[in-house]
């Protein structure tokens, strides 16, 4: 299941129904993203900008993909959108299978092309002005690992 919200969201209420309901699974993995202050930048915020159906769509496949690799039970994906503040939970993506390698990687590489190719547009709001972000040459060489 995938979910786009503009809310904040509770991950741990959250993971703790996708656990109950993942039935012979023998791992969950997942990953919880919060928004944070970045040093010398002082973020306040980040505004994540979406075409809905284009973006539902590019987590769709992504899903997909990674149940095709391995052989998953259960996948949930929760992305914010609009503006999240500092602290907040701004994704969690949680993956189950039978035995944890398949759990772990699978989450591993959701959430690398979450942070690379999905498409959203972030900007970060800090006490000197709006910048828009774009994903670091480490990014790029963590998801690289799964091509």
């Amino acid at each position: 299941m995938i979910s786009l919200c503009a809310e904040t969201f509770d991950p741990y209420a959250l993971l703790k129904e996708f656990t109950k309901n993942t039935g012979d699974a023998g791992a969950v993995a997942s990953f919880i993203g919060l928004v944070r202050k970045e040093g010398a930048a002082d973020v306040s915020a980040l505004i994540l900008e979406h075409h809905p159906q284009l973006t539902q769509q590019s987590i769709e496949q992504a899903v997909d993909g990674v149940m095709q690799r391995w052989d998953l039970l259960d996948v949930r994906v929760v992305h914010r959108i609009g503006r999240v503040e500092t602290g907040e939970p701004i994704v969690l993506v949680a993956t189950a299978a039978a035995h944890r390698r398949a759990a772990f990687e699978s989450c591993d590489m959701l959430m690398d092309f979450l942070k690379t190719d999905a498409p959203f547009w972030k900007k970060e709001l800090t006490a000197s002005g709006e910048n828009w972000i774009e994903p670091s040459a480490e990014d790029y060489q963590n998801r690289s690992r799964w091509d």
